[in-house]
């Protein structure tokens, strides 16, 4: 399907042309949906020319009144910087049917020629006769919002604050939008990535879906992308290869299908897309039919990195329990999560659990005393501190009180709803913006479970590494993750081949020491697939068998992996 692809405004606009006349109408439709965040006058502008039309319509004219949609959605907002209810709506319930009816008369009027309909809404305009979907990664939409090319849809309060920003689209905006992608993708004639500015990419339906079908049984890597923090260290930066930053790197994403994207590559052509529009349609060959049962169209692990070496401690933190979670916040299930320790410096620590013989009350005293300024908490006082090496593993359920200390490199391993950390304590430090960060003692307060004690934390949380098999020329270990948490890790060392099975879940991995290894079908399914040190990969469900061997400057020598999957 490498015919199927065009780049740039000229050769869209004269495929969209053709489309058009293949229809044989002297008044044609053309529909344009767009994902919040879509940079419309730029396609506009750029099919001017070889897309001649009579009309142009903003869907969004027939919207409703900004003032209208911030009164509808104010009370999954809430007036917390971070967090807000996770929103029910769809996308018809936000146009005024008056104006929806006025502007199809405008279309049934309209004098032979093309009338284009543009906007997030656009495809309740009309049906169409060519229909375009435009689209955006996350991780693109918050680039954006951070120059304040753009704000928040459909609202009349100004915002600079990305954490508000990001806080409506993910609580709101996204979720409207997901739900109109999921009905509308499979109908559309084109797919068109507007990630780059000036720079569109298009494809037909049916070659994007192609790509879906191809990626969901094969291994595949996400985009990575990597963030500046407060805390942030110098391994990134010196291991990954990046540019240097006025700020260090804090964090690294490769594993996080509903913020990254994915490459399809159609001949010349390569298109960007959110990874999550491979969750959506093609659920249960990625995840498998268990996993699906049970989440849904939700990718349920996540891998990210952590970086404080030659940085400072992350926020000591908390996340909420399944029941706080589904209640306060409309989530289906909470951010258990795992340290697992790539590298570290010498006296690198890790804070976990809860010391013998505290006291609540004055645990939480020092808290709030430390959030209004002018306290240091004394955090040793309160929580346990571990010494940590390379390749430990800390397991942490929600509810436990945890922080990694400078000098680790974290892989973090955990489950997705990676946005509800409830901070307790920011060690005196304000973030990038020279705003303090949020901190959240009030929630964090009606979670800690305070029965994870010294002795708890230790037998339970700190390396519960055990032996599960072995073969010539490779050991597995079954490295956690608690008996609380969903996600199992397995971790492998091996200088030989070593066999992987389904079993009905997707596998997440990531090569935790050693150059290069490669995963290899021992049918022949896919090509061979090689991966380097530290870059995270997914293999999906519908891969019954798989092997990964040491190649390349590695070969002959002994790797690492760890990989995770949803526990039966």
């Amino acid at each position: 399907m490498d015919n199927e692809a065009w780049a740039g405004y000229k050769a869209i606009g004269e495929r969209i042309q053709e489309a058009v006349a293949a229809t044989g109408k002297k008044r044609a439709v053309v529909i344009v949906e767009c994902y919040p965040g879509v940079r419309q006058d730029e396609i506009v502008a750029g099919l001017a020319d070889s897309l001649a039309s009579a009309l142009i319509l903003r869907s969004e004219d027939a919207a409703l009144e900004p003032s209208q949609v911030d009164h509808i959605v104010e009370r999954y907002m809430t007036d917390d910087r971070v967090f807000g209810y996770m929103a029910p709506f769809r996308i018809d319930e936000f146009y005024d049917p008056a104006r929806v009816e006025a502007m199809r008369r405008q279309l049934d009027e309209a004098e032979n020629g093309i009338a284009i309909v543009i906007g997030f809404g656009a495809s309740l305009i009309a049906e169409g006769d060519v229909v375009v979907y435009a689209d955006l990664a996350r991780w693109e939409i918050q680039q954006r919002y951070r120059s304040q090319e753009i704000g928040n849809w459909r609202t009349n309060r100004v915002e600079n604050d990305i954490l508000r920003l990001y806080k409506r689209g993910f609580f709101f905006e996204w979720r409207m939008a997901d739900r109109l992608k999921k009905s509308l993708l499979g109908k559309v004639d084109f797919y068109l990535d507007t990630n780059v500015k000036d720079a569109p990419k298009m494809v037909t339906r049916q070659a994007l879906f192609a790509g879906f079908a191809q990626t969901a049984i094969r291994p595949f890597r996400l985009v990575p992308y990597f963030d500046p923090g407060v805390w942030g260290g110098k391994w990134l930066e010196a291991n990954i290869e990046l540019p240097k930053r006025e700020h260090p790197y804090a964090w690294g994403f490769d594993g996080v299908p509903e913020e990254n994207s994915l490459y399809f590559q159609y001949g010349d052509v390569r298109v960007e897309l959110p990874a999550i529009n491979l969750v959506f349609f093609e659920s249960i060959k990625l995840l498998g039919e268990r996993v699906y049962a049970r989440f849904g169209a939700e990718f349920p692990i996540r891998f990210d990195f952590l970086d404080t070496i030659g940085g400072g401690n992350l926020s000591l933190q908390v996340h909420p329990t399944v029941e706080y979670i589904r209640e306060q916040f409309g989530m289906s299930y909470t951010q258990d999560e795992s340290y697992y320790i790539l590298d570290v410096e010498p006296g690198a620590e890790v804070y976990l659990g809860l010391k013998d013989g505290i006291e609540p009350e004055a645990m939480l005293a020092d808290l709030r005393k430390a959030e209004k300024g002018g306290f240091t908490f004394p955090a040793e006082k309160y929580v346990n501190v571990y010494p940590t090496d390379k390749h430990d593993h800390f397991l942490i359920p929600a509810g436990t009180v945890h922080c990694s200390a400078t000098g680790c490199m974290v892989l973090e391993i955990s489950a997705t709803p990676y946005i509800f950390t409830f901070k307790l304590w920011d060690w005196d430090r304000l973030g990038l913006d020279g705003r303090p960060r949020p901190v959240h003692v009030d929630h964090g307060s009606k979670v800690i479970d305070w029965s994870r004690l010294t002795d708890w934390t230790t037998s339970q949380c700190v390396n519960r590494i055990d032996k599960v098999n072995e073969g010539e020329g490779w050991t597995e270990e079954r490295t956690g993750l608690h008996e609380l948490q969903f996600i199992e890790t397995r971790r492998f060392w091996f200088s030989e081949p070593v066999l992987h099975e389904a079993n009905g879940s997707v596998h997440m991995l990531n090569l935790v020491e050693g150059e290069e290894a490669t995963v290899e079908s021992p049918t022949n399914a896919f090509e061979p697939y090689v991966i380097r040190y530290a870059e995270t990969f997914i293999v999906p469900a519908s891969v019954n068998a798989y092997t990964i061997r040491p190649s390349g400057p590695s070969a002959g020598k002994t790797v690492g992996v760890i990989k995770a999957f949803v526990r039966e």
